[in-house]
């Protein structure tokens, strides 16, 4: 396996993603900031790209940033980006907005930064043995990448703030019910589970997923009006698409649709 601390393939049009620092529980690091900017910009612009999955090497999907880094990022002359600059700005907050489908496949442990990073996926798959939570109070470290701003968007408040203030972590079967994870499988089956997903999800339009997503994203800011007045909104643009189109004649037709995401 190649020593870059992320990894990509492109598997049948999904892109994989592997944070590959298993030594140190694929803590971020600038390396792997700097590798996550190249892809994300690089998966972007592929067509032939419908899919995103991100994932870990080893036992941990990720246990947070590299704290050392950190510290020496704060020494960054003024007005110049410092990790967590760099890690939210060009990493997470791109990553949430994504048009493409993200997918977080957990195969391990998944802490501080490595939940926060989950927490940008639109769908998370998880191994049995995953163990899932925040850590940041253990090491007297504030979350800085959604932690306290997003988790409690995601599971019911009182999980989040025990998942915040304690520093445990939940199973996999726990943050399933509690509504982070969408599905849990075994240890073994999680690559084939969260491909099989991504590859069900890409022979979906990708026009109307990027267009559901954005909407989706945008809908627990507003009032239920204005957010019916945004899906009616991307509804008239998407009338006039080709994927629209062609979906409509496919169903006429009884057979299955070509989209193009146009």
């Amino acid at each position: 396996m190649s020593e870059a601390a992320l990894l990509f393939e492109n598997r049948d049009g999904v892109a994989w993603l592997t944070m590959n620092r298993p030594e140190a529980m694929n803590s971020i690091s600038l390396e792997m900031i700097t590798l996550y900017e190249e892809y994300l910009e690089q998966i972007l612009g592929d067509e032939c790209i419908k899919v995103v999955v991100i994932s870990g090497a080893g036992k941990a999907f990720c246990a947070g940033a590299d704290l050392k880094q950190v510290l020496d990022s704060l020494d960054v002359p003024p007005g110049k980006p410092d990790f967590l600059d760099r890690l939210c700005d060009r990493v997470l907050n791109p990553l949430r907005d994504f048009p493409k489908p993200v997918i977080a496949a957990l195969n391990g442990i998944t802490m501080a930064g490595g939940l926060e990073t989950a927490m940008c996926a639109d769908l998370v798959v998880a191994a049995e043995s995953a163990r899932i939570g925040d850590a940041h109070a253990n090491f007297g470290v504030y979350p800085g990448a959604g932690g306290a701003a997003v988790l409690p968007r995601i599971v019911p408040h009182n999980v989040a703030k025990y998942l915040l203030f304690t520093g445990r972590t939940l199973s996999a079967q726990e943050m399933k019910n509690y509504g982070f994870v969408n599905e849990v499988v075994a240890d073994g089956e999680l690559q084939e589970a969260a491909q099989a997903l991504a590859l069900h999800i890409a022979e979906k339009s990708p026009i109307a997923l990027r267009r559901m997503k954005s909407v989706a994203n945008a809908a627990a800011d507003k009032t239920r009006d204005d957010a019916l007045r945004h899906e009616m909104y991307e509804f008239r643009k998407h009338q006039r698409s080709w994927d629209m189109q062609e979906g409509l004649a496919a169903f006429a037709e009884k057979r299955k649709p070509r989209f193009q995401g146009r």
